[in-house]
């Protein structure tokens, strides 16, 4: 998987904190024995001295991270000089990951190609692909393999003791002795194909086949849905002008076709070696036995030269530098509102932990929240509706690089972006930070340390590995409190941090880079793809003797792969590694909560240990919602952390929020009852966490937003469009970068009265409704969208029966929550909300069982989705395992395998009654509807072995036993209305599944359930998109109403 980097922030994540070191730490649990297994895990006395050796590694350093509740242990293979990070923390769920310096060499993507092939078999796992086919065997809470700009890491998580003993071995002799066979170059990477192979070859008398010959591979493909976000295109251009020294490690579709087999072996030998690696471990499992399975693998190896150098980005020195190229229009957004533009500067030495720290904190305060300085210079001030995608500091590499621009930007208006950004920064500069800000980033950081998540370890490995492996400490870059003692030294310093501003960005020393709209760029693309692909294809007819000798050495090539890949669907697997459906406890670990009511009020109480935090939630349901409304609510909720009231500014706000709470937010809610898929409620979900001193204020800073936003106020309509064009100008890039999820959305939205609400308020109704509203014209005003937004707030926090809360605290709040409760449920109004919530919903508008959108995408995203039965019927539960069955044993492997997808599956919604298939970044979207619709047929067939089952309980699994944030435990009971008992049948009959049950809900919902499926389609419109065979095409533009796509009109 390309690791993506981090892209623009949203101006909008006031209520969430900013830095480095934000939202991932929390303290241990308490109690005498978890005292005691702390003290065995953390304490280094328990451990070989400094300069002993274990299974060959040398204890180098040690350091104790108390405000943490860990213990770091820094070693160093001696045969090897290979580096090893543990960290020992009271956490079941462990963490392993083993990493690799890859500068890429150039811009074929040899790093990312390697990445996926490499996990194609191995010395010790001789069999196709036994990373996915690993997937089912596991009970993983992660698995992956993230190619980075200049490391390649591969990583996993379990809580299961023998799990993370196979995955280790798996991972290891994967990485280290890959198999790297030429079929799984030309799978994973690229080739020359005919587009369906299965036709059989007719050549004319010139040789010309009528089977279309076409580039082909996985990760080519990927690539190509990739370069189609032009947000990410602005970005990876921008990496290429800043840094040429670091090339494009994801792969340029343009480029990757130069890679050959040869060049991925030899990266691999001279890139893929102990000595090149930096090994990481996380967890309460023993190191030792760690220490003694890595240091097994790397025995057989010595140190070898290898290439670990940290490129730095270009020089500056020189003056300013202007860059300027070309990118796709976006035809949601306005057309003379197409141009990204940004400035960057270069900042310091990264392995300076105190100094990169500060600047985090200036980059948060120059940019984070609707009242920061350059949000106000620059968006408020109307150059542009949203952040240009490199926006913020960038301490990835070995030297910082700190960027702010805008997205939507008008043609007359680049100028003068830069010209703002300099005189906002002097402003800054000589007006100085406010201390209070810098304060609630502060205290933002304190909740971080003490919330706690299910996937600390992931996020400590994904926080250090990027700097590690350009020279940071880890273990420095851990010392939390050593580095914001002394961040506090240096802010007491009059003009700390206005130094750093004027060090680093007061200098004409940097580099602007533009994106221009071009109305041919997918055009041009094509042809570029053509003219490479006719050269190609005239070099092979000059090497083979000929035209027809070349397209038939192809299309020999291309049946071998398929027979290669069809001999694997049945291959012996009995080398790879296993838990067992034994390991699943039968009994399900129950939370305990209690229920109570505060007048006409429910509430859920989950006491447990929360380091001294509250957390709060709360649903406040509304029935015969028109739809008018219900298309608003996602505007309502982001304008309520945007305008501020008659008496405060955002800005004010958005400081106490910071300083008082962990954040604050509302956000639509529907849900499908447990019992009757037709039965549906909706309302707004409220939430927040801040220390239990700061309870009331959190609650008074919610009735606030809620309540007194001022939306008649004399600015609310230049921000509500800034609002308006800033969604709609990242619109087209969310859907490229997820398109299977919005396709699923839209075909699960014929199915039910959920569906339909869920595409109306997060689908591409919501993205066409959002589109044209931002294009309405400034004569027209913008009453009747405020009229829509007040009569939202005269219900939307109504206090009445329908008004339910859920409290997460420890036992000794619980007191001081009932009262901080009470006084804000009482002082909240008791009326205008719309009544009757109904119990069923009827299905009032009728989307085409197959519909289309025209995308300017270069692959495709698909889903066919079924309706099925609720939460509490005896089919749910053969229905989750067969969604796994058809995903592990037959999708993956026709959809990605051979049909050359980046993905593609089945899953199946327990809670809203919907089975479906998709597939993502597909470039065979015919063949993959083909597949999707005979998919019921396949497995009714299929003769499915006892291995198969278990692997496909062990899946379900991954999901269900998934390790728990201390917030969200509870939250299923609260928001679905599915309690123990029901959870805890469900999990018997997941685990009693039998084969013929998979059989028959097979035949009963995918095969006699097939006409009725709804099918959607993202991408460029090809002749098989036909009225006369069924599509609907929806085209999505700036001023279609959205309510025709909702009700299937248009």
């Amino acid at each position: 998987m390309l690791r993506i980097p981090r892209r623009c922030r949203s101006s909008r994540n006031i209520q969430r904190c900013s830095g480095s070191s934000c939202g991932a730490y929390n303290k241990p649990r308490t109690g005498s024995i978890t005292k005691r297994h702390y003290a065995t895990v953390t304490d280094l006395s328990k451990y070989p001295k400094l300069g002993e050796e274990l299974h060959g590694f040398t204890f180098k350093r040690t350091k104790h991270v108390p405000e943490l509740q860990l213990t770091a242990i820094h070693l160093e293979h001696r045969r090897t000089g290979a580096e090893y990070l543990h960290v020992a923390r009271e956490d079941k769920n462990n963490v392993f990951s083993v990493g690799f310096k890859t500068n890429p060499p150039d811009d074929t993507g040899v790093p990312h190609i390697l990445e996926h092939t490499t996990l194609c078999g191995s010395k010790r796992y001789p069999v196709r692909d036994p990373f996915f086919k690993m997937l089912p065997r596991s009970l993983s809470s992660f698995m992956n393999a993230f190619t980075s700009s200049d490391h390649t890491s591969y990583p996993f998580a379990t809580t299961n003791q023998q799990d993370f003993k196979n995955l280790l071995s798996v991972y290891l002799d994967a990485t280290l002795h890959p198999l790297l066979k030429e079929n799984d170059f030309t799978q994973e990477g690229w080739r020359i194909g005919p587009e369906n192979p299965l036709v059989a070859p007719d050549h004319g008398e010139k040789g010309e086949s009528k089977n279309k010959l076409v580039f082909k591979g996985v990760v080519y493909n990927e690539m190509k849905g990739q370069m189609s976000d032009a947000s990410y295109l602005y970005y990876i251009r921008f990496q290429d002008h800043i840094f040429p020294d670091i090339h494009n490690s994801g792969g340029d579709p343009q480029k990757m076709t130069d890679l050959t087999y040869s060049d991925l072996k030899s990266f691999h030998a001279s890139n893929y070696h102990p000595s090149n690696a930096n090994f990481f471990t996380y967890g309460d499992m023993p190191l030792a036995d760690h220490l003694e399975e890595v240091g097994r693998h790397l025995e057989p190896f010595g140190a070898i030269p290898t290439d670990k150098a940290n490129k730095a980005p270009i020089s500056l020195d020189g003056g300013p530098l202007f860059y300027t190229i070309k990118g796709p229009a976006d035809p949601l957004v306005d057309e003379e509102m197409q141009f990204k533009t940004s400035v960057s500067w270069l900042m310091g030495n990264t392995a300076d932990i105190l100094e990169t720290f500060s600047l985090q904190i200036m980059s948060s305060l120059l940019l984070d929240g609707y009242g920061s300085p350059l949000y106000r210079g620059l968006i408020e001030a109307g150059l542009g509706p949203d952040w240009s995608p490199n926006t913020g500091y960038d301490s990835g590499g070995r030297v910082g690089i700190f960027s702010v621009g805008l997205s939507g930007v008008r043609e007359a208006d680049v100028t003068k972006v830069k010209e703002a950004i300099n005189a906002t920064l002097a402003n800054v500069h000589e007006t100085g930070f406010d201390r209070n800000k810098v304060d609630g980033i502060l205290h933002q950081l304190e909740l971080g340390l003490r919330h706690k998540t299910a996937n600390f370890g992931m996020t400590v490995m994904q926080r250090l590995q990027p700097g590690w492996f350009n020279g940071v400490d880890p273990l420095q870059a851990l010392a939390w409190n050593d580095t914001v003692t002394a961040f506090k030294a240096k802010f007491a310093e009059k003009g700390y941090l206005e130094g750093l501003l004027a060090k680093y960005l007061l200098n004409n020393r940097s580099l602007t880079f533009t994106m221009e709209p071009s109305l041919t760029y997918g055009e041009d693309l094509a042809a570029e793809e053509s003219d490479r692909l006719a050269s190609k294809i005239s070099a092979a007819s000059k090497d083979a003797g000929g035209e027809k000798e070349a397209l038939q050495q192809l299309e020999e090539r291309e049946l071998e792969l398929l027979e290669a890949q069809e001999n694997a669907r049945d291959q012996d697997l009995s080398c790879l590694p296993t838990v067992s459906i034994k390991d699943i406890p039968r009994q399900l670990e129950q939370k305990a909560v209690r229920d109570s009511t505060l007048g006409d009020v429910k509430s859920q109480w989950r006491e447990t240990n929360t380091n001294g935090l509250t957390y709060f939630r709360a649903i406040n349901l509304f029935g015969n919602l028109p739809q008018e409304l219900r298309m608003f609510i996602p505007l309502f909720t982001d304008c309520i952390m945007r305008l501020g009231t008659k008496d405060k500014s955002m800005e004010e706000l958005e400081d106490m929020i910071k300083l008082k709470t962990g954040g604050i937010g509302a956000s639509y809610f529907s849900s499908t009852s447990p019992f009757d898929i037709d039965s549906s409620t909706e309302g707004i979900s409220l939430s927040g966490h801040a220390l239990d001193a700061n309870i009331p204020a959190m609650y008074e800073l919610l009735r606030i937003v809620l309540l007194e936003t001022d939306f008649a106020g004399t600015e609310a309509e230049s921000k509500i469009r800034q609002l308006l064009q800033g969604d709609a100008n990242g619109a087209l890039d969310a859907v490229a970068s997820s398109g299977h999820s919005y396709a699923r959305r839209y075909a699960e939205a014929g199915l039910t009265y959920h569906g339909k609400l869920s595409e109306q308020t997060g689908g591409l109704t919501q993205v066409q409704h959002t589109a044209t509203l931002a294009q309405r014209h400034p004569s027209e005003g913008l009453d009747e969208i405020v009229s829509k937004l007040k009569a939202i707030q005269s219900f939307v926090a109504s206090r009445s029966s329908n008004f339910r809360v859920a409290i997460t605290c420890s036992q000794d709040s619980v007191s001081s929550n009932e009262v901080a409760l009470g006084e804000f449920l009482s002082s909240l109004p008791t009326s205008g909300i719309p009544t009757n919530v109904p119990g069923s919903n009827p299905m009032t508008s009728i989307i085409n069982s197959k519909t289309f959108f025209p995308l300017p995408y270069q692959v495709y995203y698909s889903a066919l989705a079924l309706r099925t039965v609720p939460y509490i019927h005896e089919s749910g539960a053969p229905l989750q395992i067969l969604s796994q069955l058809l995903t592990h044993k037959h999708l993956h492997h026709e959809i990605r395998e051979k049909g050359g997808a980046y993905g593609g599956g089945a899953y199946s919604r327990g809670l809203s009654g919907n089975f479906g298939m998709y597939s993502y970044r597909d470039p065979n979207p015919q063949n993959t509807l083909k597949i999707m619709q005979d998919a019921g047929r396949w497995a009714f067939e299929k003769n499915f072995s006892d291995q198969d089952l278990e692997e496909a309980k062990l899946s379900v699994f991954q999901s269900v036993d998934a390790p728990q944030g201390i917030s969200d435990e509870g939250m299923t009971r609260f928001l679905s209305g599915i309690d123990g008992e029901m959870e805890q049948k469900k999990r018997e009959q997941l685990l009693d599944v039998t084969k013929e049950a998979v059989r028959t809900v097979a035949e009963k919902y995918l095969i006699e359930g097939i006409p009725g499926a709804t099918v959607a389609f993202l991408g460029e419109r090809r002749d098989w998109v036909r009225e006369a065979d069924g599509w609907d095409v929806k085209t999505l533009r700036m001023v279609e109403p959205a309510q025709e796509i909702a009700n299937g009109n248009a």
